[in-house]
């Protein structure tokens, strides 16, 4: 017997004949209403206060104590099926129980919110939790994101975002998983696990999103919200398995993108809705538009007005209208004079009605009270793990002479930059309802691990951005006399996240200026640097002693960090995104097209002439604090379209310290019907060695996963040679090759 998948398993549930029974007595306003989502009115000027808040600006606090409009009447009409930006156990059943409870049909809300990385426990971004490669634990931060979650009366998370990101000038490569489409859709589904758990139905579990649906991490330039234009093969070979794998996960909902692909705005676009989402995927769950896109829809130019819009966008198979009422407005007139048949109405509430079920919300409406908020938010294993996930985001990128790791005896250290003693900047993009007084920041980390006798000297020495505050002189002096200086430099929390795009990835306002100073001491500089993206830094990595790639850690940074300079922890991540020597590489990215002119002497060949063609760090690159050695590479010479090709590699522990090492597998087709990467991420082993320890790494590789789509969007695996790289990163490791023969009869 086949075993169901659990998108089917979705709709094979005694859930269908109710859900039937209540369309059947809905009225059309009823029904418009499910597909409707909004957030409570402000007593002001709404998108400024939102903005305020996003940006750090005001803070979460401040936010819940404004005097809102939670639009009870409407929800005693029953005319609005799930809204945004509701907050806390106490308010939540409060208007639960006005849906349930006084509407005439009962059918509860659904309370969504973005929680992208925590919701008082504030984790790493995204980015740098992708940068440990450990599955487990990424799981293991998004369960407990969504026991805090709802616990705070919320059901749904704006999240996971798999947007595949190849250009670091975009500001929501924060909230992703970087470059690589095999790790993403790994990715993908361990954090959907995590959110959604085992049952969706268990009050600690919460509706995942992925997002945004979909390429939107390919905008032209970088640019947020820009256009996205492409073939459909890089379309499918790149952009969509993070969004299949998520679906294939069980994840309840999609969000659309904000952007068009190839000239459709992908909220009305049915080749994505409908065709690949639904038909290919096989989806069962519903679609949430991006805030306001629907309407967004008028601006590109694809729809007279906003009523073509909606109409456009619920054909095309989007369910939920996100913020603005489009739905609410523009559907009942279309609906009456038959310009939108019922039924495609009917189906659309029924997906919205089917995941309200799976949650449990009809027999359990009120799924946490003030005592268990109390209980689970901050809880201490929460912190902890919080503290585990930061240390293991940290990517070594420098240690010259081994300086690192630090004595905890020195006499005196030098914490010196603008984001060393900043508690909301380690919190990083979407962590509006994180509290910056839980932050542990990098000066207090450092302060708390050393011995006591050991002196810490701390300047900030300029601000982050601008030319405001600046003051060399004292940063030099108490550099000048300490035994080293730990600077720690990058980026606040809202230069990068949504709309936050940035043309210039060099360190912001003067702190590259900072760190030459500071060099110019003589002392061993020790660079921090806390941000959202990849920057580029090639004086740093020419000059300084060591560079600590910390991301924005969110509430553990400063113990994280000291735990990695001070040795209690021995640095394990890996680069989920290239760094680039300067922005004009950009995009860059290690999977890249085999070229007929690939870089090299010749001066007609793909390079700059002002600079090199190479990035600074590459995909998958990150040191530890023992080294590695890869022997004895061992693979089937040659193997069938439909089998495994199996691959042994050994890896040796070579230093005198344990540590963890990221085994990487990369995959290129020699030769193709089309032109093909230089070499693709196709497996990965994250293992534990002892000082001098030997052990034999096993990798299957399903041949099946070697394939791309032709000229006719058909996906084949065509026979050849192909080249394997087993090593420590994208561009170091052991060579071999296999051939993919036909089937033998």
């Amino acid at each position: 017997m086949v075993e169901m998948s659990i998108q089917d398993k979705m709709i094979v549930t005694d859930y269908e004949n109710k859900i039937n029974e209540l369309i059947s007595k809905m009225t059309l306003e009823e029904k418009v209403g499910q597909l409707t989502q909004i957030v409570p009115s402000l007593f002001g000027a709404f998108e400024e206060i939102i903005t305020k808040l996003v940006e750090g600006e005001i803070s979460f606090q401040e936010f819940q104590a404004m005097e809102k409009n939670y639009h009870k009447d409407e929800i005693k009409e029953g005319i609005l099926g799930s809204m945004g930006g509701v907050t806390g156990a106490e308010i939540s059943n409060e208007l639960q129980k006005i849906a349930v409870e006084e509407s005439r049909l009962g059918i509860p809300l659904l309370f969504g919110l973005d929680v992208i990385h925590g919701y008082k426990t504030i984790f790493p971004i995204p980015l740098a939790e992708a940068c440990s490669w450990d599955m487990e634990l990424i799981e293991k931060t998004a369960e407990i994101a969504a026991k805090e979650t709802s616990a705070a009366g919320i059901h749904w998370t704006y999240a996971p975002m798999v947007d595949i990101s190849r250009d670091s000038r975009w500001g929501r490569v924060a909230e992703g998983a970087g470059e690589d489409t095999y790790l993403a859709s790994v990715i993908a589904a361990a954090r959907v696990k995590g959110f959604q758990g085992e049952d969706l139905s268990n009050a600690e579990s919460i509706l995942a999103c992925a997002k945004h649906f979909a390429a939107y991490g390919g905008a032209v330039g970088g640019r947020d919200y820009n256009t996205v234009d492409m073939s459909l093969q890089t379309l499918h070979e790149v952009y969509l398995p993070p969004f299949k794998a998520a679906a294939n996960a069980g994840v309840a909902t999609f969000m659309s993108a904000f952007n068009d692909l190839n000239g459709i705005p992908c909220t009305v676009n049915n080749y994505l809705l409908t065709d690949v989402l639904r038909e290919q995927f096989g989806f069962k769950g519903f679609v949430v538009s991006d805030a306001n896109s629907i309407a967004e829809c008028v601006i590109h130019g694809s729809s007279v007005d906003r009523k073509e819009a909606s109409k456009k966008a619920l054909l095309a198979g989007l369910e939920v209208d996100m913020s603005h009422g489009t739905y609410q407005q523009d559907l009942p007139e279309q609906i009456n004079n038959g310009d939108i048949p019922e039924e495609v109405l009917n189906e659309a509430v029924r997906r919205v009605l089917r995941v309200k079920f799976h949650l449990g919300l009809f027999d359990n409406p009120y799924r946490t009270n003030k005592e268990i908020e109390a209980k689970t938010l901050l809880a201490p294993e929460h912190v902890g793990v919080a503290r585990e996930m930061a240390q293991r985001s940290i990517v070594l990128l420098k240690n010259e002479d081994n300086i690192l790791p630090l004595k905890k005896n020195l006499k005196k250290i030098a914490v010196i930059g603008p984001l060393a003693d900043n508690k909301k900047e380690m919190l990083g993009t979407w962590a509006i309802t994180g509290d910056p007084e839980e932050v542990v920041t990098v000066l207090s980390g450092i302060q708390s691990i050393v011995d006591k006798d050991t002196e810490i000297v701390f300047s900030k020495g300029c601000e982050v951005t601008g030319d405001e505050g600046i003051d060399f002189n004292t940063a030099v002096q108490i550099a000048s006399e300490s035994d080293v200086i730990i600077a720690v430099v990058g980026e606040n929390a809202d230069m990068s996240g949504e709309a936050s795009s940035r043309m210039d990835l060099n360190l912001p306002g003067r702190q590259e200026d900072l760190l030459k100073a500071l060099h110019q001491t003589g002392k061993p500089v020790v660079v921090v640097l806390i941000n959202g993206r990849p920057l580029a830094i090639p004086w740093a990595a020419e000059n300084v002693s060591a560079i600590v790639e910390a991301w924005q850690l969110g509430i553990q940074s400063g113990n994280a960090v000291a735990d990695v300079l001070f040795g209690d922890y021995n640095p394990s991540g890996k680069l989920v995104a290239t760094f680039p020597y300067s922005v004009g590489q950009v995009p860059i990215y290690y999977n890249h097209s085999k070229t007929g002119r690939p870089a090299g002497k010749v001066k007609f060949t793909s390079k700059y002439i002002d600079g090199p063609a190479e990035p600074l760090y590459p995909f998958g690159f990150g040191l530890s604090y023992t080294t590695f050695k890869y022997e004895n590479l061992v693979i089937e010479p040659e193997v069938t379209k439909e089998s495994l090709a199996t691959l042994y590699v050994d890896v040796i522990n070579t230093g005198e310290r344990a540590g963890e090492e990221i085994v990487q597998l990369y995959v290129s087709d020699v030769v193709a019907s089309r032109v093909r990467p230089v070499k693709e991420l196709k497996g990965f082993k994250k293992i534990m060695l002892q000082p001098g320890e030997r052990r034999t790494v096993t990798f299957d590789l399903p041949i099946n996963n070697l394939g791309f789509y032709n000229e006719a969007m058909e996906y084949v695996v065509e026979p050849g040679l192909f080249k394997v790289t087993v090593g420590s990163n994208s561009q170091a490791g052991l060579d071999g090759s296999f051939i993919v023969v036909e089937e033998k009869r």
